[in-house]
């Protein structure tokens, strides 16, 4: 990051009251957890067949497969040991200076809510929360890790199921509420550690009116074009340097 990148983005901070972070994976690779759309489709000789990781998260594959589903949930979804990173820390200062309003993060680990982060919009869920789908009882992770292969709950026998949204399930509607509505609020928005690829989550910057703009990713995402600042830098070293120098 150059140091007129740094002042820059120092500026903005310095400039916004009603910030709104929205983020994605790339906020938490640093953290050692990586994107699940670069693990292996997971062959299985049961059933003959190769599944894209999107295909393992899906609604149908947990119905039709639940062993394997949670057999592959374990394996690349839970992440027990990651702590939150610079990024994560930085937010949660920001917040506590009153210049963070909201983050919206389409990740599930709960590392913004472990760094000290108060208001968190998780369009996607968490994996720190499960629930029976027979009487509603919410189980920490710990339920899923070992009761394997299919977790089951305690009081009724029912499935226990991540409180995750899995492909072909909607986005709780109150989340997107909140989530749309910072947005819509925010003095500045920056987007960091996604591309911007996964929707509906993605399409949600298009409720900003603020007044600055910021993507902070390694890779071109759709918003770069109408941003005031755009950094190709690692998310993590980037954020705590800015609020450094406030």
């Amino acid at each position: 990051m150059s140091g007129d990148e740094l002042r820059a983005l120092t500026e903005i901070l310095r400039d916004s009251h009603r910030l709104v972070f929205f983020g994605g994976a790339g906020v938490s690779t640093e953290s050692g957890i990586p994107d699940f759309r670069s693990a292996d489709g997971l062959y299985s000789e049961k059933y003959k067949a190769t599944f894209s990781p999107e295909e393992l998260v899906s609604h149908t594959f947990y119905e039709k497969y639940p062993e394997e589903f949670f057999s592959f949930y374990r394996e690349k979804l839970i992440n027990r040991e990651a702590k939150p990173n610079g990024a994560h820390l930085a937010l949660a200062r920001l917040e506590e200076l009153g210049r963070l309003a909201a983050i919206v993060t389409q990740n599930i680990d709960g590392l913004h809510q472990q760094a000290g982060s108060k208001r968190v919009y998780e369009l996607h869920g968490s994996t720190l929360r499960n629930y029976c789908e027979s009487c509603g009882e919410f189980y920490p992770v710990e339920h899923i890790i070992t009761h394997q292969p299919i977790p089951c709950c305690d009081k009724c026998g029912g499935r226990v199921k991540p409180d995750v949204v899995l492909y072909e399930e909607p986005l709780n509607g109150g989340v997107i509420e909140g989530a749309v509505s910072a947005i819509a609020a925010a003095d500045t928005l920056i987007i960091g550690g996604t591309s911007l690829v996964v929707q509906p989550a993605a399409s949600f910057i298009r409720y900003f009116r603020g007044s600055h703009l910021v993507v902070i990713n390694m890779t071109a995402t759709g918003a770069d074009r109408a941003a005031e600042l755009v950094i190709r830098q690692p998310i993590g070293t980037v954020l705590p340097a800015a609020a450094a120098g406030l």
